[in-house]
């Protein structure tokens, strides 16, 4: 659940006064003005902590007098206030004008949400149907089996190669899978066999952030290294934001691609799709046209979007294969069915609600299991696993006995970073801070020595306040290489800027081409003044004045958040000194897979174990949203 600001709280009075007006001025019952204003202020406080909506099991403590009111009263009361619409009202004929809607599953909604779920519901459910016209043919076949050799040493099918065939049949794929599965292979792939067919495709690459979008494209060019030289030149050379791919305009929320100007695109690949929230997800989705072939790659289990929703983990709660589909993947990957239908045998119990959906997403989600870069038994895949399945007394007793110098426990159980934690954080950057003593070299090979340097450690924090927060975190690391250097301690505005400060772009701006989440380095240039370099898309780097930059922090560490669409060799993951409600098995999962190589946890272990066993909750409603389009698909 995401951090709520003052300001929320005073936006969540507003509405809760202004709902209850509102209600007055229509003649609602006395019944219904006494529960509206907390019901208000409730709803709007949960849009702030990123559900798209609440439960009315969860809204049943507002009180009549001393008696907690049942979801039946409370339900009868809201509808009787004039401000809540009931699910068939909003799709009857006549519109609704109504600011919040309670559909048939006792989800209370504030419009705009419920309004945008159904939207992207719609659209989704439309593609998922849609199969390719085209057959795939024996060529295609051919060069499936060329991609993805007989593995002579590994049982069971090779999920990768039928993700490549499943998402060749459709116009919608949700491809999940940790850390090292292969997503970017299973991409290359399948752009390789599209292009074969239609050398012409117009392929756009997109993810959240521009640091995740250029991943993604460097990623792809080292996968795609063992194509054929024709196929590889027609691959994609550029990867945008969603939002710079959509559009932006002076309009808040509006984009220059919409369903009146669609994106001319006909395959769209989106990478961390789970840091998709609701509003942007359906926008993107209403930008293409409906022949636009849509394949979503994430990991269905890691942190959510900051904003409104889960979307991808909600799209990718069950995977769901038809007979037809089983055997067409058996038939294009050499796979027997029998091999294929046991790994989805468990699928619908493990998925819960979510899976409420999974019949109108079926032969459209697929799931990576087997890493390449983690053993499951070892390491930072044992970890991982052992989180993801809140499975914390196992994963704390593993680390503290440091049977596995790849995951380490460092023991912090007071207030500030302890000694050992401070410790741990210099001597991570310490490469880094030899690289910027050594000035040989023209300024170019200085920046890239110095990103290569800085990019293979990085310091976690799971909050942003606190003496073990984000904030503390950077002020000492700053401390620390100011001293190690010889620089003078910081004084005034100009103080701020010195060589080697890590910063991170925190605004979109588009006439300079930087993103939130963009990393840059402040290193001298060639006249020894001070400048902010970042990578460029194609190789190389750029120097931006600091005084153009937009709103930006100091990165010397980052947020859990904020380090998705990253990798790093080595983690520091800092927990704080008691249990907080944002600190949760998702998101000890994602900063622990930020590692590649090592990754240290410190922390008092209490909070590990509390981290474990709290899952990250988002109350949404769209697979009930879809199985609705799959019933109305039906009749």
């Amino acid at each position: 659940m995401n951090d709520i600001v003052p300001a929320q709280f005073d936006l969540a009075d507003g509405f809760a006064a202004h709902a209850l007006s509102w209600a007055r001025s229509l003649g609602a019952p006395a019944q219904s003005l006494a529960v509206l204003p907390g019901v208000a202020r409730a709803l709007s406080l949960a849009a702030s902590a990123g559900h798209v909506c609440l439960p009315l099991t969860e809204l049943q403590d507002a009180e009549d007098g001393a008696q907690a009111l049942t979801a039946e009263v409370l339900r009868e009361r809201l509808l009787h206030s004039g401000l809540v619409a009931t699910e068939d009202e909003i799709h009857g004929r006549r519109p609704s004008p109504q600011p919040m809607v309670l559909d048939a599953g006792g989800r209370l909604y504030l419009r705009r949400f419920f309004d945008l779920e159904c939207r992207l519901a719609t659209a989704l459910a439309a593609r998922a149907r849609a199969r390719t016209a085209e057959p795939v043919g024996e060529g295609v076949a051919a060069l499936l089996d060329t991609l993805f050799p007989a593995r002579a040493e590994e049982t069971g099918p090779d999920w990768q190669k039928l993700a490549v065939a499943l998402a060749l049949d459709g116009r919608l794929t949700v491809i999940s899978g940790g850390p090292g599965t292969g997503k970017t292979t299973t991409v290359a792939a399948l752009l390789a066999c599209l292009l074969q067919g239609e050398p012409a495709l117009r392929i756009a690459l997109a993810a959240p952030t521009g640091k995740a979008a250029a991943r993604m494209l460097e990623a792809l060019r080292d996968r795609a290294a063992s194509l054929p030289p024709a196929l590889r030149a027609r691959l994609p050379d550029e990867a945008h934001t969603v939002h710079r791919l959509l559009g932006v305009t002076p309009a808040p929320g509006r984009f220059r691609h919409d369903a009146d100007n669609p994106l001319a695109i006909d395959v769209l690949v989106v990478d961390e799709a789970s840091m998709l929230d609701l509003a942007l997800a359906a926008r993107l989705f209403d930008a293409l046209p409906a022949e636009t072939r849509v394949v979503l790659l994430g990991d269905k289990d890691q942190l959510a979007a900051v904003e409104a929703g889960a979307v991808f983990a909600e799209l990718s709660a069950a995977r769901t294969l038809t007979p037809a589909a089983l055997e067409r993947l058996a038939m294009l990957c050499g796979t027997a069915v029998e091999e294929i239908s046991p790994a989805l045998a468990g699928d619908a119990a493990a998925a819960g609600e979510g899976g409420a959906g999974g019949a109108a997403l079926a032969d459209s989600v697929i799931w990576l299991t087997e890493s390449r870069r983690f053993r499951r038994d070892s390491g930072i895949g044992r970890l991982a696993a052992d989180i993801n399945t809140g499975n914390g007394t196992a994963a704390l007793a593993w680390l503290q006995a440091g049977e596995d110098a790849a995951a380490q426990w460092i023991a912090d159980d007071s207030a500030r970073p302890g000694p050992q934690t401070l410790a741990r954080m210099e001597a991570g950057y310490a490469p880094y801070l030899d690289c910027l003593r050594d000035q040989r070299g023209d300024v170019q090979t200085r920046v890239a020595a110095a990103f290569a340097a800085f990019d293979r450690f990085r310091v976690l924090a799971a909050v942003h306040d606190g003496p073990r927060g984000l904030a503390a975190l950077n002020a000492h690391l700053e401390r620390h290489l100011r001293a190690a250097l010889g620089l003078p301690a910081a004084t005034g505005s100009a103080g701020r800027w010195y060589p080697g400060r890590p910063l991170i772009v925190l605004r979109n701006d588009y006439l300079l081409g930087l993103y939130n989440g963009d990393v840059g380095l402040c290193l001298a240039d060639e006249r020894g003044e001070l400048a902010v370099h970042f990578p460029r898309s194609g190789g190389g780097y750029r120097a931006v004045a600091p005084l153009r930059l937009p709103e930006h922090d100091t990165a010397f560490a980052l947020t859990v958040h904020k380090s998705q669409g990253s990798e790093f060799d080595e983690v520091l993951l800092v927990l704080p000194a008691a249990p907080s409600r944002v600190l949760t098995r998702e998101l000890l999962y994602t900063g622990v897979t930020r590692a590649a190589r090592r990754v240290a946890l410190a922390g008092p272990p209490d909070v590990f174990l509390a981290a474990c066993a709290e899952r990250t909750r988002r109350h949404a409603g769209l697979a009930a949203r879809l199985a609705r389009c799959q019933h109305a698909g039906l009749r």
